[in-house]
């Protein structure tokens, strides 16, 4: 998964300048960033996001001066040779493939940067073509051209405000997530608990469905509380939602899954539990049981692609 956002959301404050955008294309070997990976370039050298982590970023800056005065859009390839891997190269030893093109209707037009964003805001992914040897980009999946899908930003929906709740929140920040907590329970759900994390004291399946959880949208439930944590489930179940889970025993589990199937759940749905929640990892305590879920939700994302 790429994390674009920032890009694309300079792209859109930086609406009418003259711009050029880089993509990496192609990746091998132990190249530091990952394939879809984009750089902005303003006309006046400001830029935002990285294509290498640092190692090619003064040549794509060139490329990019040249494709705004006019220049085609065109591929650049690095890698280390002849031994100088200080040379314009990756001092990693791997090799990557970089599309340059110009932001305007020609090459890739920033309509695209508004419609990446406003699929992200309604829960959805949405995937670019690109013509390599045109510089085109198009919206959807055409055969034979190179695809770029911009997945909305990870997000946690933990339901329940115990003290799991406060160590998975910190750590699904510490990754990138972005973490809800949802709890009726209003003496659980506090600031000076969880701050600095958004807090939602609906009822769960109401806040849940609200969110429209989509892949790129976790929902586990801690309460231990069948009022609370069942409704959340079967709304999570009723969405395409990314990962699912249940913190419990497996006897717990298993009496779950039986509430859960009397509510019109099949086989199949119920499949997509992660259920005890997390990986196993003989985790003793609420910071490595938070630990373990972590690392299930984010082996559940990635499962996905």
């Amino acid at each position: 998964m790429n994390d674009n956002d920032a890009v694309i959301r300079k792209a859109i404050e930086w609406r009418g300048a003259p711009m050029a955008l880089a993509t990496v294309i192609f990746t091998w070997g132990s190249a530091p960033r990952p394939r879809g990976s984009h750089m902005i370039i303003h006309q006046d050298g400001r830029f935002e996001g990285s294509i290498s982590g640092g190692c090619v970023e003064s040549d794509i800056l060139q490329r990019a001066e040249e494709v705004i005065a006019g220049r085609p859009g065109h591929l650049a390839c690095y890698g280390v040779a002849d031994g100088d891997a200080w040379a314009v190269g990756l001092p990693c030893g791997g090799e990557i493939r970089v599309l340059v093109q110009k932001v305007g209707d020609e090459e890739f037009a920033p309509t695209l940067f508004d419609n990446i964003i406003a699929a992200s805001e309604a829960g959805r992914a949405l995937t670019l073509s690109t013509d390599l040897d045109s510089a085109i980009t198009r919206e959807g999946v055409i055969d034979g051209q190179f695809h770029n899908r911009y997945d909305p930003p990870r997000r946690l929906l933990i339901v329940g405000a115990v003290q799991i709740a406060q160590s998975l929140s910190a750590l699904a920040q510490a990754i990138g997530v972005t973490p809800v907590v949802i709890d009726p329970r209003g003496r659980f759900l506090t600031e000076e608990r969880f701050p600095g994390i958004a807090l939602d004291d609906r009822w769960p399946d109401e806040a849940v469905a609200a969110y429209r959880p989509g892949e790129s949208t976790a929902v586990v439930t801690l309460s231990h509380d069948i009022k609370i944590d069942d409704p959340a489930l079967a709304a999570a179940l009723r969405a395409p939602t990314g990962y699912v889970a249940a913190l419990g025993s497996r006897k717990s589990h298993a009496a779950r899954l039986e509430r859960l199937q009397a509510m019109g759940f099949s086989s199949g749905d119920l499949s997509r539990i992660d259920g005890p929640a997390g990986l196993d990892i003989g985790a003793v305590g609420p910071a490595e049981i938070a630990l373990s879920i972590a690392a299930g939700m984010v082996a559940g994302f990635n499962a996905k692609g």
